[in-house]
């Protein structure tokens, strides 16, 4: 018989993706939206109900990919959420992007309830998604691993061992804060170069040709011809996400001088009106902030 996997997010750019492959996998896939039901899942045998207490209730595992870490905790401990009469040997898989401390409390309010927790956060984007490519770093002992490791499978190309519970979620924080700090960087070094009378794509070609050759050079690059949808991650999610990590490095104690100051250019451009708009804007964002420029959006 079928695991009866249960999927919490499942209209997504990431989430709908990921359920579809759950369900193509063999999996007894069931989910709640708040929109209408994605017509492939139904297509496919999957079965949608109406609230997340009934996924806690009939699933052997259930997959969140839902934005913030307050999101998470509605899921899960509010009303009409998960451990409200949770099935004997539920797992709970944490696909957002959250924190730590917000993920060990889950936990352990889970465990109290009877209920395994896991945190298993992505990386790589919606096209991974659809294709069953993406990476997740994942947080958990080996029993729940072992148990959970099938259904991770169906999705990702990649799955990395982060450590306890919590662990995945550290990691992801870091790697997004290193993305969003060499992003940030270029954006403002564009700026700097259009404001000193030099040529921004200058400096993209010299870059190119040595060690910061790379996937977000080209995407931030692009940016320079008008192009600013190479990334589909919107700057708002960025400033969240960097602003999770400035909250972890203060609870050990770390100052996140570097990450302070991302912050602070994401939650500039969010707040001349890009919160919605994908994170190679941050270019554009940069020039308007500074006074350069003509917005193009």
């Amino acid at each position: 018989m079928a695991t009866t996997v249960g999927f919490i997010g499942a209209n997504g750019l990431m989430g709908h993706g990921m359920a579809k492959n759950i369900a193509k996998a063999g999996f007894d896939l069931v989910y709640t939206v708040h929109r209408n039901a994605p017509a492939d899942l139904e297509a496919m045998g999957a079965r949608r109900v109406a609230g997340n207490a009934e996924l806690g209730a009939q699933c052997e595992i259930v997959v969140i990919c839902i934005t913030t870490a307050q999101d998470v905790q509605q899921v899960v401990t509010g009303p009409d959420g998960l451990l409200t009469s949770p099935r004997e040997g539920l797992v709970i898989v944490d696909a957002a992007t959250s924190e730590p401390s917000v993920t060990r409390e889950l936990a352990a309010q889970a465990a109290a309830a009877g209920v395994a927790y896991a945190d298993a956060p992505l990386t790589r984007g919606p096209a991974e998604a659809e294709q069953g490519r993406l990476n997740t770093l994942v947080g958990a002992d080996d029993e729940v691993f072992a148990r959970i490791e099938p259904v991770l499978a169906s999705y990702c190309e990649n799955i990395l061992r982060a450590g306890p519970v919590g662990a995945g979620h550290t990691i992801k924080l870091l790697n997004n804060f290193c993305l969003q700090a060499a992003t940030t960087a270029l954006a403002e070094s564009f700026t700097v170069a259009r404001a000193a009378g030099a040529d921004p794509q200058t400096l993209v070609d010299v870059l190119g040709k040595g060690m910061f050759d790379n996937q977000l050079l080209a995407i931030m690059g692009a940016t320079l011809n008008g192009d600013y949808e190479r990334q589909q991650f919107a700057l708002g999610n960025a400033r969240k996400d960097v602003r999770y990590y400035t909250r972890l490095a203060g609870d050990v104690q770390v100052a996140p001088v570097v990450g302070d100051g991302v912050h602070e250019t994401l939650s500039l451009a969010c707040s001349a009106g890009y919160a919605g708009h994908n994170v190679p804007w941050v270019a554009e964002a940069t020039d308007r902030i500074n006074g350069l420029g003509e917005q193009t959006s």
